[in-house]
This record gives C-alpha cells, sequence and structure tokens, in this order.
C-alpha cells in the first residue's frame, strides 16, 4: 500500500511555500500532487490566451463570473498584503518536484465545474447573502492586517469551515465536500501507481481528504462529482410563472370591465418599472447611457421571456462602445482596487449585463407589488369579475 502525506496550505502564505518545499526535502516523494486542475495550472506556469468578449458574453454567466473576479480580487489583495502571489506555494510545489526530478499529479476538479455546482446548488437567498458577504469583504479587505499563517492552523480552519457551512450549507457542499471527495480519489489513484505520494492541498481540505483516505468505501462514485447539477430548472420556471401571472392580469383587467385605459395604463406601467429599474442598474453599474436605454428598451420584452435577458442586450451596446481589449482579464484579476477594477471595459460590461438584469428583476417584483394602488382599483373586484366575465363568454362560445 502507497505511503500519503498531505500538506495543508493557505493560498498566500510564505510558511505555506516553505512548508512545501521542506515536505518535499524531508519526505522525497515518487510523485507530488498539487491542488490544481489542467487550466490552474496552465495559468500558472505558462501564458495563456484569454477568452475573447463574444466568448464571456455567450456564457451569459453573468453573476457566477463576477462572484468568480471578487474572489479572486479579495486574494489577490490579501497576497499584496502579505507578498505572497496567490498560488505561490502550489508554485513552489510544482518548482521542487521538477528539481527533484519528481512527476506532478494535477488532483484538483476543473475550476468550471466547481463554480458551476457551487453556483447551481445554492438557494437565492445564499445567493444573496454571498453576494452581500463579497461586497462587504471589499470594502473590509482593503488596509487589514491578516496572519494569513493561522489560517493553516487546523483549529482555525475548522472554524471557518463550520461558519461557511451555516453561511451556505449548499455552497459548502460543492466547494468543500464535493472536492476532498474528488482529491482523495486522485490521490489514491496516485497511491495505486506510486508509493510514496505528497499531495498539497489547502488546509480546509485536510480533514475531509484524510477521512477518506482512512476509509476509502465511503468515497462516492467519482462520477457524481463531475456532472451536471440535477434540478428543477428554476430559472426557466419562475420566467414561464411570471409570463403567465402578467398576461392573468392583463385578461382578468380587459375582461373586468374596468375599462380600456386602464388595460392600457397596466401594459405602459409595465413598460415604464422594468425599463426605469433596468436602466438605473445599468447607470449605477457605471454603463453608458445608451446602454441603459437599451436596457430601458428591451425589459418589458425579455422580462416576459425566460430564454432572453435585458442584461445581454445592454451588456452588447456596452461593449460596443467601451471596446475591451485584449489582455484585460489579466488587469482585472490584478486590480490593486475596486475602482481601478470598474475603470476596466470589460468588467464594465459584465458589470452592466449582471446588474440590468437585477433591475429589471426588481421592476418585475415592483410591478405585481404596487400595480393595483398605482391604477387606484381594487384588486379582488378586478380578478372576480374579469375571470367570470371570461368564464361566461367561453360558455357562450361552447
Amino acid at each position: 500500500m502507497a505511503e500519503i502525506r498531505l500538506v495543508g496550505t493557505a493560498h498566500v502564505s510564505q510558511k505555506s511555500v516553505e512548508d512545501v518545499r521542506s515536505a518535499i526535502e524531508e519526505f522525497q516523494p515518487e510523485i507530488v500532487g498539487v491542488e490544481l486542475d489542467r487550466g490552474r495550472y496552465i495559468a500558472l506556469t505558462e501564458e495563456v490566451a484569454e477568452p475573447s468578449v463574444t466568448d464571456i458574453l455567450k456564457g451569459g454567466n453573468f453573476g457566477q463570473l463576477l462572484v468568480q473576479w471578487v474572489l479572486t480580487y479579495i486574494q489577490q489583495r490579501i497576497g499584496a498584503e502579505t507578498g505572497v502571489k496567490p498560488g505561490a506555494e502550489m508554485l513552489a510545489a510544482i518548482d521542487e518536484a521538477k528539481a527533484h526530478q519528481k512527476p506532478v499529479g494535477l488532483i484538483d476538479r476543473d475550476i468550471r465545474i466547481t463554480l458551476a455546482r457551487f453556483w447551481g446548488r445554492m438557494g437565492i437567498w445564499e445567493k444573496i447573502k454571498l453576494i452581500g458577504a463579497l461586497i462587504y469583504s471589499l470594502v473590509s479587505v482593503e488596509g487589514q492586517e491578516l496572519d494569513v499563517d493561522e489560517f493553516t492552523n487546523q483549529d482555525v480552519v475548522s472554524a471557518a469551515m463550520e461558519e461557511f457551512r451555516k453561511f451556505s450549507p449548499r455552497g459548502a457542499q460543492a466547494l468543500i465536500d464535493e472536492r476532498d471527495a474528488y482529491l482523495a480519489h486522485q490521490i489514491l489513484m496516485l497511491g495505486n501507481r506510486y508509493e510514496r505520494v505528497l499531495a498539497v492541498v489547502g488546509a480546509g481540505h485536510i480533514q475531509g481528504v484524510q477521512r477518506y483516505l482512512d476509509a476509502p468505501e465511503t468515497l462516492p462514485p467519482l462520477s457524481s462529482l463531475t456532472g451536471e447539477v440535477k434540478g428543477l430548472p428554476w430559472g426557466k420556471i419562475i420566467g414561464a410563472a411570471v409570463t403567465g401571472l402578467f398576461l392573468l392580469l392583463i385578461a382578468a383587467i380587459a375582461f373586468s370591465g374596468v375599462g380600456l385605459d386602464v388595460l392600457l395604463t397596466a401594459l405602459l406601467y409595465w413598460i415604464l418599472i422594468t425599463g426605469a429599474l433596468s436602466a438605473v442598474f445599468t447607470l449605477f453599474a457605471g454603463g453608458h447611457p445608451l446602454s441603459a436605454a437599451t436596457a430601458f428598451a428591451v425589459s418589458w420584452m425579455t422580462s416576459l421571456n425566460p430564454l432572453l435577458a435585458a442584461g445581454w442586450f445592454a451588456a452588447l451596446v456596452e461593449a460596443k462602445i467601451r471596446k475591451p481589449a485584449v489582455g484585460e482579464l489579466r488587469q482585472i484579476i490584478a486590480a490593486e482596487t475596486f475602482s481601478e477594477m470598474r475603470r476596466i471595459p470589460l468588467f464594465r460590461v459584465v458589470l452592466v449585463a449582471a446588474l440590468a438584469n437585477v433591475g429589471c428583476t426588481l421592476g418585475v417584483i415592483a410591478y405585481f407589488l404596487f400595480i393595483f394602488p398605482v391604477l387606484g382599483i381594487d384588486p379582488k373586484v378586478v380578478v372576480v369579475d374579469g375571470f367570470t366575465n371570461m368564464l361566461q363568454m367561453i360558455q357562450a362560445l361552447l
């Protein structure tokens, strides 16, 4: 049976870099496994081509992309404070393994799968809390002194993991538990081929991975950790429900006998409320007035179609105006302040896309909450009279 040793690290800690080098020198493994996937390995060791703006916009996951960028930014800021580049301990493991002429094993799950499962598993409330926490972190990370080396202390790590589980139970499942299992699978596979395996992983994974290594029979199937998160397509369901509710509302007003002017006013307010909030949020994101005008013009339509989003159209206009250039993804990652990040055209385009969609969604909620008071009519009368008249008409036709 292979001898396996785990080294727990913090991703922006000089002590972790030294621990990794010492472990390789002392343990003399036949292979060094690092908590990286192929994409991140290439990003650390090579110059890679960036995706085009068109590719980014086609992806459509603007909220998920912003979360990824902000997390990277926060890690960069902590790294700048400590003087250690994020991923330095993994790079040290790679360099040290090569210096000892040992192969390197990539043992982490593809970051795109992890982020997709992380975002997909979280409920709406968890996502709102996450975004709020990230916004707070953007402010609090500036100028705050952190003892990053404490994050290799297992007691501190355990406490942090428990807090994250309280904050986002489903997110923790994808980000921590599933990756514990995936890492253990990969380490055991290396153990089938090599007698001495050193695995360099984040300190937060040490306990979970070790538990699986001690009892491999408890590991879930590898295939269950890499597929899409199965579940109801809530986005499409809610979008279809909004469309159906709006059409029923308009039909009820039309058949209730309150008058054509009230019906036209209800339609006008749908256009104004969804459009105005989408435009305001576009401007709040730093979008160009033409992008805001585009969001205003299309929101009434996109809010009734689950397959369309106002943010896509606003982002396309913003991209035409701002003209993001090659290399801006690296600028976003290297930005030293959030203000600097917002000035980068590519970040602005994605922020416009995300916030235009948020504004449109809030517009839909506001419309259904306030339309009857704004129209000055009794909703019970409209609904009862409207549906009664519709049923009578249907019966007459039959």
